[in-house]
């Protein structure tokens, strides 16, 4: 098994800047990819961004915007979030996969889930 922890997550006005943080723990070699999905109230959990052998994918609507990055020698994910507008605020959620970053992207569901950090954006 994998564990997630989160942290990062908070409140911030539109045009600011937010850094997530994820830690793994446990069967880390199991995380070929990690990554970031969020939802926002009353919508479906959507792909944000994921990254594994050195490659990130990104969805549209943060494409330029957010940043992904690993530090493989502590197990550790980030997701840099600059530019941030209203329509980003969500429950954002730290995840790993067994497969290649693009198949997540493509919309493979991911094995392991963090229990998601709140980003709250105000106009």
């Amino acid at each position: 098994q994998v564990q997630l922890v989160e942290s990062g997550g908070g409140s911030v006005q539109a045009g600011g800047s937010l850094r997530l943080s994820c830690a793994a723990s446990g069967r880390t070699g199991s995380t070929v990819t990690m990554g970031w999905s969020r939802q926002a109230p009353g919508k479906e959990r959507e792909f944000v961004a994921a990254t594994s052998f050195g490659r990130a994918y990104y969805a549209d609507s943060v494409k330029g915007r957010f940043t992904v990055s690993r530090d493989n020698a502590k197990n550790t994910v980030y997701l840099q979030m600059n530019s941030l507008t209203p329509e980003d605020t969500a429950l954002y959620y730290c995840a790993a996969g067994q497969g290649s970053a693009i198949y997540y992207f493509n919309g493979r569901e991911y094995d392991y889930w963090g229990q998601g950090t709140q980003v709250t954006v105000s106009s």
